[in-house]
């Protein structure tokens, strides 16, 4: 039986954000609205979708995170070959023990880089499905619970590029989150080869978490006052997208508890002990813009601004 959490309180969630955000800005240089989907997405327990070109430090980030706290990081570069199997692990028969062994794929750590997962096929790409909605992984017929923390931290190439395959519209559902790192300013790249010329920063980071305690944070970031009214706004706002004229299929059900998490997430990291509807309107591009399907040509970061501005704001005493 495992043992209940002890939810950490709110201002020990900012205090322990504040440690990881200095933690992996000593390894890569973000833009501050990165660093926040970023600390949102892990603190709202979720799965975070990079969409960038190659080479602008996904991976780096991913694995500076794993290592700042304390967990263990798993890697998988998806290409046209890559199997279901290769994923989640395969069972292989012993014959000296007369029985079928398994082997556990990448996906059995806390950090997993999923690097380039549009270049599989869309098969593969599902095997990632249950691990991310269930954090546990069902092969020849057994299910077995993947490590806590689990958060998967996808690299997405654009479609453009050759290739690729469009994710599908369920894996897409998963990530709590999407963002792009972009290309570093003039200033982060001259840093980057100042600091990297001789050494990786990466071998220099150590650990500000065990992961025990990033359970109790997130835990603790979780339970951070939702009122009614609250709770409301971030109905009406996903009702909101499937009205749209411009939407061809509105935001589902579960991202509804996806915007709430993170808007709860995000309060923590703010140090505050109730979630306001400045929080849900921060992290709502985050969090919608990937998961609308959208008539062609349509921004979708322009879409959901015109959404928060269409919605009325449900405000305490309002």
């Amino acid at each position: 039986m495992s043992t209940p959490l002890n939810a950490r309180p709110v201002s020990e969630v900012r205090e322990g954000a504040d440690a990881l955000r200095r933690a992996v800005s000593s390894v890569v240089h973000l833009s501050d609205e990165v660093m926040d989907t970023v600390l949102v997405t892990l603190f709202a327990g979720g799965h975070l979708l990079l969409h960038d070109v190659p080479g602008v430090g996904k991976t780096t980030l991913a694995r500076a995170l794993a290592t700042a706290t304390g967990g263990t990081v798993g890697r998988i570069q998806f290409t046209p070959d890559l199997l279901p199997g290769d994923v989640t692990g395969v069972s292989i028969w012993r014959n000296d023990r007369s029985e079928f062994e398994f082997h556990p794929g990448p996906v059995f750590a806390n950090v997993v880089v999923a690097d380039e997962i549009n270049r599989a096929s869309p098969k593969t790409q599902s095997a990632l499905l249950e691990a991310m909605a269930e954090q546990t992984v069902t092969v020849d017929g057994e299910t077995r619970a993947l490590p806590r923390p689990f958060l998967v931290m996808a690299t997405q190439n654009p479609v453009e590029m050759e290739g690729t395959y469009a994710l599908p519209e369920a894996q897409r559902d998963r990530f709590t989150c999407e963002t792009s790192l972009g290309y570093p300013t003039r200033a982060a790249e001259m840093a980057m080869l100042g600091e990297q010329a001789t050494a990786d920063p990466l071998a220099a980071l150590r650990p500000v978490m065990t992961v025990e305690q990033l359970r109790e944070l997130v835990a603790g970031a979780q339970r951070v006052h939702a009122s009614e009214g609250l709770r409301g706004y971030v109905v009406d706002l996903i009702a909101a997208t499937r009205e749209h004229p411009d939407v061809v299929l509105g935001a589902s059900p579960r991202s509804s508890l996806q915007l709430l998490r993170a808007a709860s997430a995000h309060a923590a990291v703010q140090g505050h002990d109730a979630v306001t509807p400045d929080d849900v309107q921060r992290v709502a591009p985050w969090v919608l813009a990937h998961r609308l399907i959208l008539e062609h040509d349509v921004d979708a970061q322009r879409l959901v601004a015109q959404v928060l501005s269409s919605v009325p704001v449900h405000r305490p005493g309002a």
